[in-house]
């Protein structure tokens, strides 16, 4: 059995980390979903950068979409929900048969609005109404200013990815902002089922504290992270106050794997994929990683609900000098700015298509 089937059997949701209109021109993603037990699909600025520059996929919707006036942000938000839409519809049976639990896919708000909870609140509004798709996620930075914009998204009914989270803490101020969201819904009477998932990325915990480690505590710290969120994941499960909202038929906000490809060309392609196996928990993985995982993963045991060695490995790369809160913000911090780079040179690459696609016709 491919370590892709044994994962989902375990009760982990495997999500593609990347959309091309390509994938789905070529019946690739639906041969994914087929055979490699793909249930959903994630995207970001820096996926959409590399699609749209690569090849001239995207060159016919872009100079159509001129002809009518169409620019900058209003005309990628377009290119990308066609995308969204399509990928939409081939998961929409999952969707239906999980009864709305998996087969998403998500979307992300301007990464120039990561400090502007009010602006986030309302492009999260227009791209849930805009995408007319109801297994969509609207991706908000689990950020300081992101935080009550995501509480006030789920409690406007708008399902939310929340993105960019590195830490435990991270995390667990996510978690209850989507509290938040639905007991005010309780509270008023609204319907409590507005779908969620908090997005922990992993892998850039070792390529930033990997230089500082001895090389037998290498790619050990995202892993350790996992294991301790995810035993925060059960513990709030487990809390009165979810059991609370879960009577009165709220969903969990599962916790989400990101960033799982490995980058240290020394360590197993399926590193983070075969160690990160849990019930009620999605991966989000590379197409490259998937691939791979396909071919030769070998999941591990499923994560322990009491965090195993977590504690004992983050003690001992604290005791090496880590300092994990400051490295925690400043991965954060990083990874917004790397989405605002990424979203800039999209813009870029459109208005540099456009021009060139205005002067050929």
């Amino acid at each position: 059995m491919k370590a892709t089937q044994q994962l989902h059997d375990l009760g982990q949701s495997l999500w593609l980390d990347n959309i091309t209109r390509t994938l789905l021109d070529n019946g690739t993603l639906a041969r994914y979903i087929a055979e490699l037990s793909v249930t959903g699909l994630t995207s970001n600025p820096s996926i959409f950068d590399a699609a749209i520059g690569e090849g001239e996929a995207y060159d016919a919707g872009i100079h159509a979409k001129s002809l009518v006036g169409l620019s900058g942000e209003t005309l990628f938000m377009e290119l990308a929900l066609e995308d969204l839409r399509r990928a939409a519809d081939l998961f929409k049976p999952i969707f239906d048969a999980t009864h709305q639990v998996d087969g998403w896919v998500s979307m992300e708000v301007s990464p120039l609005l990561a400090a502007d909870t009010a602006g986030t609140i309302t492009a999260a509004a227009t791209i849930h109404a805009q995408a007319e798709r109801p297994n969509l996620f609207v991706k908000i930075p689990g950020t300081p200013e992101g935080i009550p914009a995501i509480e006030e998204a789920i409690y406007r009914g708008i399902p939310v990815n929340v993105t960019l989270l590195f830490s435990c803490a991270q995390y667990v101020a996510a978690a209850e902002a989507y509290l938040r969201g639905i007991e005010r819904r309780v509270a008023e009477g609204k319907d409590p089922q507005v779908a969620s998932v908090a997005s922990v990325f992993l892998s850039r915990w070792d390529v930033a504290a990997n230089p500082q480690l001895p090389a037998d505590q290498h790619n050990r710290l995202g892993i350790a992270v996992a294991k301790q969120t995810y035993r925060a994941y059960r513990e709030l499960l487990a809390s009165p106050r979810w059991q609370k909202l879960a009577t009165a038929g709220a969903r969990p906000q599962r916790v989400l794997w990101a960033s799982t490809g490995s980058k240290d060309p020394n360590a197993s392609d399926t590193l983070y994929v075969d160690a990160l196996g849990a019930p009620d928990t999605v991966d989000t993985i590379p197409e490259k990683t998937l691939l791979a995982v396909g071919d030769h993963g070998k999941p591990g045991p499923a994560l322990p609900m009491d965090g195993g060695d977590a504690d004992a490995v983050l003690a001992s790369v604290t005791a090496a000098g880590v300092n994990l809160d400051a490295l925690a913000t400043k991965l954060q911090q990083d990874g917004a700015e790397a989405f605002v780079k990424s979203w800039k040179q999209l813009l870029q690459r459109i208005a540099d298509k456009q021009a060139a696609l205005s002067a050929k016709h």
